[in-house]
């Protein structure tokens, strides 16, 4: 009797110790996701601003960034700022190199995201298609809609993204140290 007790209390303590690790992760990645979406539409904004729509997609476009890299261990993070770096500057290339020379078309798009598809496929990284991908639709949906030239929006979006994966990366760091610190 007395040894179900004792166990019943270490699965109640793992329980609340599981609890109180997973309120503080999606506290700092809410805390992240504020500080990125506050760097891009409050201090970027002021020395670069196309719109104030564009300024709150660039805040929604890091939030999303910030999302996608931090994770629950430093290596995770790390692995998935090289996999979204990696995606984004190969569509910020294709999409600057088409913006230079096209206005948007959807048929540009198109043929952006193919592009892309191929190049990751044969340099053996499938894995970020995806992500390349939603990043070309994004870049060339909000140079469709968007006033300025078509151009700049690949530059804003790679800056967006930039400031989500240093964010994050900074505070997938700072997680695991606080939790190295509670145990």
């Amino acid at each position: 009797m007395m040894e179900s007790t004792h166990n019943e209390g270490v699965v109640a303590g793992t329980r609340m110790s599981r609890m109180g690790q997973e309120i503080g992760f999606g506290t700092m990645l809410a805390i992240s996701c504020l500080i990125s979406y506050w760097l891009i539409t409050s201090i970027l904004a002021r020395e670069y601003s196309v719109s104030r729509d564009n300024d709150l997609l660039g805040g929604m476009w890091a939030v999303v960034a910030t999302i996608f890299v931090f994770r629950y261990r430093t290596l995770q993070s790390d692995r998935a700022a090289i996999s979204r770096t990696l995606a984004t500057v190969l569509s910020f290339a294709l999409c600057f190199l088409y913006f230079l020379i096209f206005p948007f078309n959807v048929f540009g798009m198109a043929a952006v995201i193919w592009i892309g598809t191929v190049i990751l496929g044969l340099i053996g990284r499938s894995e970020d298609i995806v992500t390349t991908a939603i990043t070309t639709a994004v870049v060339f949906v909000v140079a469709g809609i968007s006033r300025g030239p078509a151009w700049i929006q690949p530059i804003l979006r790679l800056v967006d993204t930039g400031v989500g994966i240093l964010v994050a990366s900074l505070a997938a760091r700072v997680w695991v140290l606080l939790r190295q610190k509670g145990e």
